[in-house]
C-alpha cells in the first residue's frame, strides 16, 4: 500500500507538471510555479503521512470528534469571513496560506463516523443523535458554500460506512431518500447546479457557454485516440480546457496517455481498492475495520467521481482527483487519509501493536 501511494504521488506530480506549465508560463512567468508549489506541499504531505503511520490509531479515533468539531466551525466560518472564488466560498484566507476547511476534515469524518458506528448497538440515543445531528448540519454548511459535491461525497461515504457498520436497512434507507431530497432542493434552488444538469445532459446545445468545460474536456479525451498524443503534448491544456490543473486533470492525462492509459489509471484505481478492502477484512477491531473501509472509499471513489466528470458520465463538480489536482490542502487530506489506511494495516498485521499505558507499581507494604 505504501508503494501505491507513493506511485500514485509522484506520478501525480508529473501529471499536473504537464498539466499546469502552459497556464503558468502565461499568468505567472513561471512555467514551473504549480510544480514548485505542489511540490512543496508534496513535502508537508508526506510528513503528515508519516505521523499518521507512526502514531496509534486508538490516539486518532480518541481526536476525531473534537478535530470534527474544530474543523466544522471553521467549514461554517467560510460562510462569514472567507474568500470567494468562483461564486463559492470554501476558503479562510491567512496570510500567504489558503485553507479550505472542506478538504481537511474529511479524514475526521471517517474517523468519528468509525467511532459512531461500531458502538452503535451500545451507545445511548442522545449520542447518537448528537453525532447524526453534527454530521447534517456539517453537510448542510458544506451545501450553503455552495458545494453539492461535497456534500454528497460526504453524505455517501458516511452512508456507506453505516452500511458496513450494520444499521438497520430502514435507517439507512431513510437516510438516502433524505439526502436525494436534499440534492434535489439544491439544484432546483440554485441557477448554476441547474446549468450544470442541463448542460450535462447536452453539452453541445451550448457548447460556447455552459457546456464548454465538458466538451473541452470530451474533445481532450478523444483527441487522446488509443496511444495518446505523448507526454507533454496535450493541446487542450493550451488555454482551450478550463480548470485543466484541477478539476478536468484527468483531460489531459487522457489525451497524452490515451485510453490504454485511462484504462490503466482505472486498474491501478481497482488494485488500490482490492488491497484496501483486503486491509479492511484482515482487521480484528470493527472501529479500525470501518476507518480502512472509509479511507478506501474516500480515495477511490472521489477518483471515480473526478472522472465521470472529466468523461461526460455525469454533471461537472468540483472534486479534485486525489493526489493529481493542484491544490495544498486536497494534498495533505488525501496523504493523511492514505497514512490512516497504512495504519490501520500495520495494527491488523501485527507490524505495529498499540502501546499499552504503564501503569504505576502497587506501593510495598508497611511493616
Amino acid at each position: 500500500m505504501l508503494g501505491l501511494v507513493a506511485i500514485w504521488s509522484l506520478v501525480g506530480l508529473l501529471v499536473l507538471t504537464s498539466a499546469s506549465w502552459w497556464v503558468a508560463e502565461r499568468e505567472m512567468g513561471d512555467a514551473a510555479y504549480y510544480l514548485k508549489r505542489q511540490a512543496l506541499w508534496l513535502v508537508a504531505s508526506w510528513g503528515l503521512l508519516w505521523l499518521a503511520i507512526r502514531t496509534s490509531m486508538r490516539r486518532w479515533l480518541h481526536m476525531a470528534g473534537p478535530a470534527l468539531i474544530v474543523l466544522g466551525l471553521m467549514v461554517a466560518a467560510t460562510l462569514v469571513v472567507g474568500s470567494t472564488v468562483n461564486g463559492a466560498s470554501r476558503w479562510l484566507v491567512l496570510g500567504p496560506i489558503q485553507i479550505q476547511p472542506t478538504e481537511l476534515v474529511k479524514p475526521f469524518v471517517v474517523l468519528q463516523g468509525a467511532v459512531l458506528f461500531s458502538h452503535w448497538r451500545r451507545i445511548g440515543n442522545d449520542q447518537k443523535l448528537l453525532w447524526l445531528g453534527i454530521f447534517a448540519v456539517l453537510i448542510l454548511v458544506i451545501l450553503k458554500q455552495p458545494n453539492l459535491s461535497t456534500a454528497a461525497l460526504m453524505g455517501l461515504l458516511l452512508w456507506l460506512m453505516a452500511l458496513s457498520g450494520g444499521l438497520p436497512l430502514s435507517l439507512l434507507l431513510g437516510a438516502a431518500g433524505a439526502g436525494g431530497m436534499l440534492g434535489t432542493a439544491s439544484i432546483l434552488i440554485n441557477e448554476y447546479q441547474r446549468l450544470r444538469v442541463t448542460s450535462f445532459l447536452d453539452p453541445w446545445k451550448d457548447a460556447q457557454g455552459n457546456g464548454y468545460q465538458l466538451v473541452q474536456s470530451l474533445l481532450a479525451i478523444g483527441s487522446g485516440g488509443v496511444l495518446g498524443e505523448g507526454y507533454g503534448l496535450s493541446t487542450q491544456k493550451l488555454q482551450y480546457l478550463p480548470i485543466q490543473s484541477t478539476d478536468f486533470i484527468f483531460a489531459v492525462f487522457a489525451e497524452e496517455f490515451g485510453y490504454v492509459g485511462s484504462l490503466f489509471l482505472l486498474l491501478f484505481l481497482a488494485v488500490f481498492a482490492f488491497i484496501g478492502l483486503r486491509i479492511a477484512l484482515s482487521c480484528r477491531s470493527h472501529q479500525h475495520r470501518l476507518v480502512a473501509i472509509g479511507c478506501t472509499a474516500l480515495l477511490v471513489g472521489q477518483s471515480i467521481l473526478n472522472i465521470a466528470v472529466a468523461s461526460g458520465a455525469m454533471p461537472t463538480t468540483g472534486l479534485p482527483l486525489p493526489m493529481v489536482s493542484y491544490g495544498g490542502n486536497s494534498l495533505l487530506s488525501s496523504l493523511f487519509v492514505a497514512g490512516l489506511l497504512i495504519r490501520c494495516s500495520m495494527e491488523s498485521t501485527g507490524l505495529e501493536t498499540p502501546r499499552p499505558r504503564r501503569r504505576r507499581a502497587p506501593a510495598a507494604p508497611i511493616g
